[in-house]
């Protein structure tokens, strides 16, 4: 074959994925798709599928802006929902949440990560009438949630029945759950004082990081409600003399 006779079709897909590996600008990336060419079409949705999760996981919001209005509007309208039912983990930040959930149906999404979280984005996201409602919320077993809760006022009480509650009961069969902050004083921790052990339960959950109020907490914790607990991270704000016959102290796994 002479040499002037080669074209980047009659290469094979390994190479034309290592040509897409090299290309970081996202504009020639999305310029591949809907070139009206179904293998290289199929090539470029695969690497594309790679490489914007990759920067939607890792951009800030302020990347994001950055962006042109043209290039987002094709992510959401164009590339999201044709590569939707591959996506198995999402990381996004609070602000651009609402464009990719309704992108897709994402029916083998596992894995969620958010920041910036807060009981608003509960209230908005994580009901059962809310927009979060067509993504089905009993395949979703490892939840991360990054808070920024800027409300003072929030109890104790009602953060934990109005916030970590919800969170459990919506997530019916989560096994690993992580709400983290840059400290302790972040978001209202988990207070499950003077409520019942039945409160803040699940018989699937394995991994749980999160912050409490007090050792009392902790221990409340340990008394037999996350019996498949295998892994506990936690802090603890106030660490005060607390009597362990107080606490039902069962054998975990």
């Amino acid at each position: 074959m002479a040499l002037h006779d080669v074209h980047l079709l009659d290469l094979p897909n390994e190479i034309l994925f290592h040509i897409l590996k090299k290309l970081d600008n996202m504009d020639v990336l999305y310029s591949l798709l809907g070139i009206n060419n179904q293998r290289l079409d199929n090539v470029a949705q695969e690497k594309t599928f790679t490489t914007i999760l990759n920067f939607v996981s890792m951009s800030s919001n302020d990347d994001i802006c950055s962006i042109s209005g043209q290039i987002l509007n094709r992510f959401y309208c164009d590339i999201l929902p044709r590569i939707h039912y591959n996506v198995k983990y999402l990381i996004l930040e609070s602000n651009s949440m609402e464009h990719i959930l309704l992108a897709g149906n994402y029916p083998n999404l596992t894995s969620f990560k958010l920041f910036n979280f807060n009981k608003e984005i509960l209230s908005r996201y994580f009901l059962d009438d809310s927009l979060f409602r067509h993504i089905c919320k009993q395949q979703i077993t490892d939840l991360t949630l990054i808070s920024n809760e800027n409300n003072s006022e929030i109890t104790l009480t009602d953060y934990t029945m109005n916030v970590y509650l919800i969170i459990l009961s919506f997530f019916k069969n989560l096994k690993h759950l992580s709400i983290l902050s840059s400290s302790i004083d972040g978001y209202p921790p988990l207070s499950l004082h003077n409520l019942p052990s039945t409160i803040f339960s699940s018989s699937t959950l394995t991994k749980l990081c999160i912050n409490v109020n007090d050792f009392g907490d902790c221990l409340a914790l340990l008394d037999g409600r996350l019996k498949q607990l295998t892994t506990f991270i936690v802090q603890t704000k106030y660490i005060e003399n607390v009597s362990l016959q107080s606490y039902d102290m069962v054998s975990l796994s």
